[in-house]
């Protein structure tokens, strides 16, 4: 069903890539608003990431996977997630309450399942030339990119030196806990994906090592009988009151790593990703798994560590991340694989291509799911010229204080390099929003300056080019 009704159509055309999380997010506001516009999705359903087993090939689920953020704040703002549900929901419920929002806003049809889209061209008079899987090319007047950073795997860099005779794989390619049932198995890397494989690995191999290319703090989930981020977490609690109370529980609920014999780490609190876990303390501290530090090298079947210490392996899992990929733009338009990072005022508008959005292309601590809402609406309101961007040369400066502050608070990773705090950062673009309200010497959209030159993306029709 529908909740009231979408306003008319603007004579605007928008591409949105990926119906996921992020994807159906700015769907949403952009059928809301009246903004017409097409969603392609590679598979045969909504959900992305949270979908096991999904279609599209991609998907870096596995039949355990809970979510680390609370459901209450995980949330869309304006379609709560159902009370019967556990604060740290499984993927299932997740994707079935993606399949619900979608429904209950009313634009599952706008939706083009089982088609990717191959390739996006910035032509010069502004239009986007997007070519579909299918081999249809068709013109838009913007691009919202949301795509998901979750799907390509990065490998250990270097990649481990030596020859290892057993099986090697990434996180990205585990599944469900057959693969690890009877095997000795060698987990690298503590962030949340590394924790969880070993704590199935300590229920069903042989033997689990969990090796740690550096020191991590271990969040619960739960402190003090409640989830751990809805203590002391609002936008309206700035980050230097919020992170102290947050050190401060954590010192008190956990102590020291060390006493898990994990590496001390060699940050505070917040100055990483967080790896959130319920159970990897509990298995440590009963023996199930095994601290090890960073791998040196292979030799045959056996694993050797940098402390000189040696394990005989069936398997290695690398939980090492995952690169920023967009396979549909030419590496001379838009290559971050390099540095791993993109140049994006506020983290979704590109500076240079007006049009181009990037929706949860963040990695905060925090959910993406309310994010994603809030920068689709700063989209849609620059869509309908209620937003105004600044000039290019603010936008620049914006996006050096940005990598700044980034480079002084983060571990030097490239896992950090598209970092946000969910609160500080939802603040932020309540506070753009308002900013953006009235011009500020900022180029004005021009896909809606130009309604009177006929090209085929304002077109209420948009037809198709011959591909």
């Amino acid at each position: 069903m529908t909740s009231g009704h979408s306003l008319p159509e603007v004579a605007v055309r928008v591409c949105v890539i990926g119906a996921g999380s992020s994807g159906i997010a700015t769907a949403k506001v952009l059928h809301e608003r009246g903004i017409a516009f097409d969603c392609f999705e590679l598979s045969d359903r909504v959900g992305g990431n949270w979908v096991w087993g999904n279609s599209n090939g991609v998907s870096s689920s596995y039949r355990t996977l809970h979510i680390n953020t609370s459901r209450k704040r995980m949330e869309f703002s304006d379609f709560p997630m159902p009370d019967h549900l556990p604060d740290f929901a499984r993927h299932d419920q997740i994707a079935a309450y993606f399949d619900s929002y979608v429904d209950h806003f009313g634009f599952r049809d706008r939706i083009r399942f089982r088609t990717g889209v191959s390739h996006v061209r910035h032509r010069d008079d502004g239009v986007f030339e997007v070519r579909l899987s299918t081999g249809e090319v068709r013109e838009y007047d913007g691009v919202c990119v949301a795509n998901g950073h979750h799907w390509d795997a990065r490998w250990p860099e270097p990649a481990i030196p030596g020859q290892f005779d057993g099986e090697q794989i990434h996180s990205h390619g585990y599944s469900e806990e057959t693969q690890l049932a009877g095997k000795r198995v060698v987990v690298l890397g503590m962030g949340n994906s590394g924790m969880d494989i070993a704590v199935d690995a300590s229920y069903h191999a042989a033997e689990t090592y969990l090796a740690a290319r550096r020191g991590v703090h271990v969040i619960p989930k739960y402190v003090f009988g409640r989830p751990h981020d809805r203590i002391a977490g609002h936008e309206r609690i700035p980050g230097w009151v919020r992170l102290p109370i947050a050190r401060l529980i954590l010192r008190f609920n956990t102590g020291p790593m060390e006493r898990y014999g994990l590496p001390r780490p060699d940050h505070r609190v917040a100055e990483a990703h967080p790896s959130m876990s319920g159970r990897i303390l509990d298995r440590l501290s009963h023996g199930a798994v095994t601290p090890k530090p960073n791998l040196a090298r292979f030799e045959g079947r056996d694993v050797v560590f940098a402390d000189g210490s040696r394990v005989a392996a069936d398997l290695v899992v690398y939980c090492t991340g995952y690169k920023i990929t967009f396979p549909f733009f030419d590496h001379d338009f838009l290559d971050p694989s390099g540095d791993n990072e993109v140049a994006l005022y506020k983290r979704v508008f590109h500076p240079t291509v007006p049009g181009l959005y990037f929706i949860g292309l963040v990695q905060p601590l925090g959910a993406v799911m309310p994010i994603a809402e809030r920068q689709s609406e700063l989209v849609a309101d620059h869509l309908q010229r209620r937003y105004h961007l600044p000039a290019e040369p603010e936008m620049r400066r914006e996006i050096t204080r940005y990598r700044e502050r980034m480079r002084k608070r983060y571990v030097a990773s490239k896992r950090h390099t598209i970092q946000v705090d969910f609160d500080d950062y939802m603040r932020d673009l309540r506070g753009e929003r308002k900013r953006g309200s009235r011009p500020r010497g900022g180029a004005a959209p021009p896909l809606i300056m130009e309604l009177s030159s006929g090209h085929a993306g304002v077109s209420a029709e948009n037809p198709m080019i011959n591909g």
